[in-house]
């Protein structure tokens, strides 16, 4: 790997921007000796431009995943995480799952007017909504568009039971819609937590919330009546994964009554990310970290199939899981995800419908 690319980028996850996979031409990184690679140093600025959605609810087949239909506010992620199992999906867009992922945004402003139309289609068929499931639904730029909020008061309006994946502490700033509704069975949160390391969360995932203030919202959201379960994840095996009972035991004492993990996920471009990452922040460990994963992937670094991508195979895998079990056992976590009502789920009266005479 050239030296060049390893080059860090201030509050950014990726070293560089390869080009995406589906493009004709290849970028490729060059220092022209005139500026010491200014260009790729200096602090890169996040744009964030309009999506232009024409539905808003996505469906879910994969037999391994918790939800049927999931709402995704924003394309790309500026909470940076090294790791983002969603870095690839840029690609569709001729942009690089690297640096373009967390610096190019799109946001889906008419996310409200589509989710409103979709509830009141005849065909619809209440079923939970996961928001977050692929980017977060409270990344920085939720403070100033406001789409995740716009999306949770449509919910709030139909009944629509939603359940949140997050990990950043701005979910609590919609308490005032997310407790009522979790008071009637309608709302719970998951909030992320992949390390206690203020450090290593720096420098893992740069942008999200740190692990203080993770634990904070977990406590608020408990106290507000809303169910949280705790996600550690991912494990990365001698990253992270020391950290396994630590992070469910601090999540615990602050409310959480749920829990699960995932094993790191490399398909596609995060595995060059990834590696190149780990050679920029943890030279040391890099080889070490890269050989247990393919431990965990009979010999490869991914595995797409239902069975095994989510926990991996294997000695590590094996002990990463019965210490979970162990842990989950001990703190007295739920292994399921809250059960919502769909039964409440009711349109309300549209501008201009006739009001019933009963």
């Amino acid at each position: 790997m050239d030296e060049l690319q390893r080059q860090k980028v201030k509050g950014r996850g990726a070293i560089s921007n390869a080009t995406a996979r589906y493009e004709r031409e290849t970028r490729v990184l060059a220092d022209d000796g005139w500026g010491e690679n200014e260009a790729l140093t200096e602090t890169v600025r996040t744009h964030v431009a309009p999506a232009s959605a024409r539905t808003i609810i996505s469906r879910n087949q994969s037999p391994d995943v918790p939800f049927d239909q999931s709402i995704n506010p924003y394309q790309g992620c500026e909470h940076a995480c090294i790791y983002c199992f969603a870095r690839p999906t840029h690609a569709y867009l001729g942009l690089s799952p690297g640096l373009d992922f967390e610096t190019r945004l799109f946001a889906k402003r008419n996310a409200a007017e589509l989710l409103v139309k979709e509830l009141r289609a005849k065909s619809y068929v209440c079923k939970p909504l996961a928001l977050g499931a692929n980017t977060d639904p409270y990344q920085p730029i939720e403070r100033t568009e406001r789409i995740t909020r716009s999306i949770l008061e449509v919910c709030r309006d139909f009944r629509q039971p939603v359940s949140i994946i997050t990990k950043s502490a701005l979910v609590v700033r919609d308490l005032d819609i997310l407790a009522p509704m979790a008071e009637d069975g309608l709302a719970f949160v998951g909030v992320s937590v992949t390390t206690l390391d203020r450090d290593l969360a720096r420098i893992m995932e740069p942008r999200a919330s740190t692990p203080p203030r993770r634990i904070a919202a977990i406590r608020a959201l408990t106290e507000a009546g809303v169910p949280v379960a705790v996600l550690a994840s991912p494990m990365i095996p001698t990253l992270n994964d020391h950290e396994l009972e630590a992070i469910l035991t601090a999540a615990t004492e602050a409310g959480a009554s749920m829990a699960n993990y995932i094993l790191l996920r490399l398909p596609l471009e995060i595995k060059d990310l990834f590696e190149e990452w780990l050679h920029a922040h943890v030279p040391n460990r890099a080889d070490r970290v890269m050989a247990l994963v393919r431990d965990t992937r009979d010999g490869a670094l991914y595995q797409s199939d239902f069975a095994t991508r989510m926990k991996g195979s294997g000695v590590y895998a094996d002990l990463l899981r019965n210490r979970f079990l162990l842990a989950r056992k001990k703190l007295g976590l739920e292994a399921r995800h809250f059960r919502l009502d769909c039964s409440q789920f009711k349109p309300p009266p549209a501008p201009g419908d006739q009001l019933s005479l009963l």
